[in-house]
């Protein structure tokens, strides 16, 4: 199923899409932007995965769309500057379409003339394509790509480009039950955060799930205009009822190799920030029904990896085991 596909179905109301954003400059620093089909403004290259693609693949296909250039090397912006979250990412496209933009950005440098060998697809996205100073930008399309600007104009020394204003974030819900009831049990993007929390011996907190029997890290799934970080905090607070002063991001996990089907038969792609909680207060108290047992592990006393709950977490596991 494709974000259009999905639209049919579930109207203009708000949804939130994994997307990719690419920041390409050229040996003068110039940024590359396109101007769009659909409002006439500018807006970086990017766009929404689909089903089974991970940021960078996605990133390179809506490149090769809406530019007609091949670049293999693109690189995703390392966290927290590459992160695309928050309620300030909210857009209302002209045809009424609403849409939180999560995800990442990717970023590359290509030679000016080679926007001579530029060929968008005939879709009638991309109207025009052009290299701009970051201090000499165009009118730009919505808040995503001012965020994504400012990252540029940060790292040029520049100050930030406003925000537009939006509307407040919806109450917090349960987005994804909403969801599966429109979609059923077909694969789609399950964006959320896991935490590491850490007790004063360096042993790992997991969780045993109260659906899944698995062994688990404390997160859950983004509502519509959360940030990953407070994802993070609310489902930490839920699951255990601890506190972290500070969450500090680590990696974002997504791609074909962290789908994950569910007792029920729902199939998830996640895409999913990992963060290392400090500061930790509260005393531990496990969300009844939801979390059957808690246990605090060392790195060579983790649960066998198929007691853990999917790629996803062996991968986290992975990831503290490495880098502790």
């Amino acid at each position: 199923m494709t974000l259009m596909q999905l639209r049919a179905v579930w109207g203009n109301r708000p949804l939130m899409a994994a997307s990719a954003g690419v920041l390409i400059q050229d040996e003068h620093g110039r940024v590359l932007l396109q101007r769009r089909g659909d409002d006439g403004l500018w807006s970086e290259p990017g766009g929404a995965l689909e089903p089974g693609e991970d940021f960078l693949t996605g990133a390179r296909r809506e490149l090769l769309e809406e530019t007609g250039l091949h670049y293999p090397d693109l690189t995703l912006l390392p966290l927290p500057e590459g992160l695309q979250d928050g309620p300030e990412l909210f857009h209302r496209y002209p045809n009424g379409h609403e849409i939180y933009i999560i995800g990442m950005r990717a970023h590359g440098t290509l030679p000016a003339a080679a926007l001579e060998r530029a060929a968008p697809d005939d879709s009638g996205e991309t109207l025009d394509l052009r290299w701009f100073p970051l201090d000499a930008l165009p009118n730009l399309s919505n808040n995503a790509n001012r965020a994504s600007l400012n990252v540029l104009r940060a790292r040029a020394g520049l100050p930030p480009l406003p925000l537009a204003p939006t509307p407040p974030a919806p109450p917090v819900g349960n987005f994804l039950m909403d969801l599966r009831r429109v979609i059923g049990p077909r694969p789609w993007f399950a964006p959320g955060s896991n935490v590491l929390v850490t007790d004063d011996r360096g042993r790992l907190l997991l969780l045993r799930h109260g659906h899944t029997h698995l062994w688990t890290l404390p997160g859950g799934s983004l509502e519509p205009g959360e940030t990953f970080a407070q994802t993070a905090a609310r489902e930490l607070h839920e699951e255990t009822g601890l506190h972290a002063a500070h969450l500090d991001p680590l990696h974002m996990f997504a791609g074909p190799e962290y789908r994950f089907t569910y007792p029920n038969g729902h199939v998830v792609d996640f895409v999913s920030v990992l963060y290392r909680a400090h500061g930790v207060t509260g005393t531990l108290t496990p969300h009844e029904g939801e979390v059957l047992e808690v246990g605090w592990f060392s790195h060579d006393d983790l649960p066998p990896e198929n007691e853990l709950s999917g790629e996803l977490i062996r991968a986290n596991l992975r990831w503290w085991r490495t880098h502790g």
